[in-house]
């Protein structure tokens, strides 16, 4: 990761040719006119409201079609690819991928309600402000989920998304190559792999290069397999459980190879150059709500039924406008603002409607609730020998060296996110699938690429260790009628008992694993959280989310108790027509590890909902080709660890 304060020196030195250069497939996005302070722009058949990670591929998906069809994109952020904001360039970088986090043009940056369980600190909650959403400021991991993350949600009432039925969709969109670590066939792709990989879709997703030619990535790897976790080559094909190379979304063939893979980049411009005469793209523009027809209010019946006819909004300057949907309005703004949409434009909770000054369209206690997230803390250790980056993290000389390769020849440090090593791992023998993550890094240093861990060597590693399924729950809330007015958001963090157990044995795994032989000659002191810490006090201190939240419009069989549903299995948002919900939001759980690669795999899917095509056919496993279980759940590992 390169610092903000390079990365400033970096912009200064390297405006728009560089830029103009690195990005010369770009496309202007082409903008509604808004000339009067209220007024009806136009119509189109579909209205997508958000251009994030969901947004830009249902735009591409609805565009390809042989239809048509017209597509209305609505984005409350700017362009990816302006040539007048030099800073779109760190976009790009995948090195760079602290910078666009930092900054308010990018990053919405909502804070949480003070958590009583973390002595009341207040969690940032950053979300994507930009074409491509949080996919252009995320970390750049992919990691589907788990087999049975999906079969849970199938359980949950989500009929039609088990594993087989998604996993088809999560094929269509990937560009896969395995690079270091994989296994592949002749062809590109081995016989296994054919099962679970996609070829031929618009994502790039790759292993790292390890172009810091440093042993930590294997080392760590190799002392997972000694602690007894074993060995996962490919964490999103077979088997998830184990220790072995981390996948990223970054382009790895092309003229955008080096680079980051947005869904933007990956989808919506290539759209826009193809079917530009489809698409309209309005960035700078916020929701303020979804307009309806046929309103009964406080209606709690589905026989007759309000309909989503177009959206209102407010330009740059304030001035609002309305643009009609021959067909369908598709929210996609993601599991914080879709929920504050739906309630602002009258579904939900009719009490707390009443409380905002909203009437009420239908009634829906469940809009907003069931909100989930990934919680993960540091784990430092210091590395004997010189092999960690910590040199490049702490020279600005040699940040600038790696940069200005990035900008002449797109590999090198500049084109990684340094994640290149993972694992999934069992935190007790009564888990039956992986309940934590690890992201390994060759160094220790905040997120923000800034504070280096200190240690004798000058060296160190790192570790995010994070939880993936807890039980604990939250809410979104509107505290207004105004989109601009931000939502009252409450994780409920560690609010169950289980999350601290998990969360310790997650820091006891990662001890012990820099206890094994391949660790012997490289790991040194633990740096944090220290060999006489107090765990619980250090997980309420240190503790930080891992920007996925989720689930606060599920997706399941009714808006009953019993489903507690939002919307159905395709979308649909109940009690109205016309309106469907297609991003994170719509997860009944949140899966194991990332969540954009699911988040893509749900747009997917939902676009031939939308389009009334029959579904991808299920997915037949061959024998042995199975996903992956373990031999025994009487034990929360493969083997004893070499040193225990």
């Amino acid at each position: 990761m390169i610092s903000p304060l390079t990365l400033r020196g970096m912009c200064r030195q390297h405006r728009l040719p560089s830029t103009s250069t690195l990005l010369s497939q770009a496309t202007a996005t082409r903008h509604l006119s808004a000339s009067s302070p209220t007024s009806t722009s136009s119509s189109s058949d579909y209205i997508i409201i958000g251009a994030g990670s969901a947004g830009c591929v249902l735009t591409s998906r609805l565009a390809s079609s042989n239809n048509t069809n017209s597509i209305t994109l609505l984005e409350a952020g700017s362009s990816d690819r302006s040539f007048f904001n030099p800073l779109n360039f760190f976009l790009h970088m995948p090195t760079a991928l602290a910078w666009p986090m930092s900054l308010k043009r990018y990053n919405w940056g909502f804070e949480v309600e003070p958590s009583e369980t973390l002595g009341g600190r207040v969690i940032s909650c950053p979300r994507g402000k930009v074409l491509g959403g949080s996919s252009s400021i995320n970390g750049m991991v992919y990691v589907r989920g788990h087999s049975k993350d999906f079969d849970g949600w199938q359980e949950l009432g989500a009929d039609g998304w088990g594993y087989a039925n998604v996993l088809p969709y999560f094929k269509r969109a990937e560009n896969w190559n395995a690079g270091r670590g994989g296994e592949e066939g002749e062809g590109g792709i081995s016989e296994l792999e054919s099962y679970y990989r996609g070829k031929d879709g618009p994502l790039h997703v790759k292993n790292g290069d390890n172009a810091a030619s440093t042993p930590l990535f294997e080392a760590f790897i190799k002392a997972g397999g000694e602690a007894g976790y074993g060995i996962a080559r490919d964490y999103n094909s077979q088997r998830q459980e184990g220790f072995g190379p981390m996948a990223m979304t970054i382009f790895h063939d092309g003229p955008l190879k080096g680079m980051r893979c947005s869904t933007s980049s990956a989808y919506l411009h290539p759209a826009l150059e193809q079917y530009g005469d489809k698409i309209t793209v309005n960035t700078g523009v916020l929701a303020k709500r979804i307009l309806f027809d046929n309103v009964a209010t406080s209606s709690t019946s589905m026989e007759k039924k309000a309909r989503a006819v177009g959206v209102e909004y407010n330009d740059a300057s304030g001035n609002t406008h309305q643009i009609m949907a021959e067909k369908e309005v598709i929210a996609c703004t993601g599991s914080i603002q879709t929920p504050q949409l739906l309630q602002v434009s009258g579904i939900g909770d009719e009490e707390h409607l009443q409380s905002i000054g909203v009437e009420t369209i239908f009634h829906n206690e469940h809009v907003g609730q069931n909100l989930q997230d990934h919680l993960e803390l540091y784990f430092q250790q210091e590395v004997i020998p010189p092999i960690s980056i910590a040199p490049v993290m702490s020279s600005r000389f040699q940040q600038l060296k790696l940069g200005l390769q990035w900008i002449l020849t797109r590999t090198g440090l500049g084109a990684t996110n340094h994640f290149e090593s993972a694992a999934f791992v069992r935190s007790s023998s009564d888990k039956t699938y992986p309940d934590i993550q690890f992201h390994f890094l060759p160094v220790g240093v905040s997120y923000d690429g800034v504070t280096l861990a200190k240690s004798k060597s000058g060296h160190s590693m790192q570790i995010h260790i994070g939880t993936c399924r807890s039980k604990s729950r939250g809410y979104v809330k509107a505290t207004s009628s105004n989109m601009v007015d931000p939502p009252k958001i409450q994780f409920n963090y560690m609010s169950n008992e289980e999350d601290w157990q998990d969360m310790k044995r997650g820091i006891e795994v990662a001890r012990q694993t820099m206890r094994q032989p391949a660790m012997k000659d490289i790991a040194g002191e633990e740096i944090m959280p220290g060999k006489d810490a107090d765990l619980d006090e250090y997980i309420r201190q240190h503790v930080e989310s891992a920007y996925h939240p989720c689930g606060t419009c599920r997706m399941g069989r009714s808006p009953n108790e019993n489903d507690k549903a939002v919307v159905d299995n395709e979308g649909r948002v109940f009690g109205v027509d016309g309106l469907r919900v297609a991003d994170a939001s719509v997860f009944p759980s949140i899966t194991n590890g990332n969540l954009n690669a699911p988040v893509i795999m749900v747009a997917e899917k939902m676009a031939d909902h939308i389009l009334g095509r029959d579904p991808l056919p299920p997915v037949e496993f061959g024998k042995g080709c199975e996903p992956w279980s373990p031999p025994s759940l009487e034990v929360d590992r493969e083997k004893e660890p070499l040193n225990p």
